[in-house]
């Protein structure tokens, strides 16, 4: 989809991914000092703004100018501490430009690409780690149409743990984590995965990688 199909699809609905950030980015990061942070494909920021929350010093990066500004919008509304920590970037994750000094945490949830073009983005979202920093990427497994529920069912946007890590052979990172998660849909009542489905009562395959570079 183009910047123009996820505008029309953002401007459809309110809040398509609601104010929760996603249990896998609570999970792996909750714990980590705060930092400079790129969220990349931030849609309307749920992420970001959770991770500012904590003390990070965020950039949320789209390509939907509907989407950075609801989170704009959303920002609006944070204590004054919080949304100074947060800086909202249009922008393209396969071809955006990272700082010199770079990011100690890069987050790229759920960016469905095709093979090349998320190739493409995850070795730009890996050189623009800083050393020691932290790379978590979360998205729909391949298994997810068959196994689980929700999410895209075309099989060229979604990938494998394996993936990722063959994406990102030789740019120096260390795996700490390479799996898939069941995301019980039922937790998030009310809140539309990237598929469009509402259903409760089922579990989506997640495929998950974190990564570090070594300091």
């Amino acid at each position: 989809m183009d910047s123009r199909a996820w505008d029309e699809r953002y401007a459809a609905s309110e809040l398509v991914w609601g104010t929760e950030p996603n249990r896998w980015v609570v999970r792996e990061l909750a714990g980590l000092a705060p930092g400079r942070a790129l969220d990349l494909a931030a849609g309307e920021g749920r992420n970001s703004i959770w991770l500012a929350g904590l003390g990070w010093e965020v950039t949320g990066l789209d390509f939907s100018t509907v989407a950075l500004g609801r989170a704009e919008r959303l920002t609006a509304s944070l204590p004054d501490e919080v949304a100074d920590r947060l800086t909202w970037r249009h922008g393209d994750a396969r071809v955006f430009e990272a700082p010199p000094e770079g990011y100690d945490l890069v987050l790229v949830a759920y960016l469905q690409l095709p093979a090349e073009e998320r190739r493409a983005a995850l070795r730009r979202a890996a050189a623009a780690l800083a050393p020691g920093g932290t790379l978590l990427v979360v998205g729909h497994d391949s298994t997810n149409p068959t196994e689980g529920a929700g999410g895209p069912q075309d099989p060229a946007v979604l990938y494998t743990p394996e993936d990722v890590l063959a994406d990102l052979a030789g740019a120096g990172l260390r795996t700490v984590r390479a799996e898939r998660a069941l995301r019980p849909l039922a937790a998030e009542a009310g809140h539309r995965d990237r598929g469009g489905s509402e259903d409760g009562g089922a579990v989506a395959v997640d495929a998950l990688v974190r990564l570090e570079r070594t300091a």
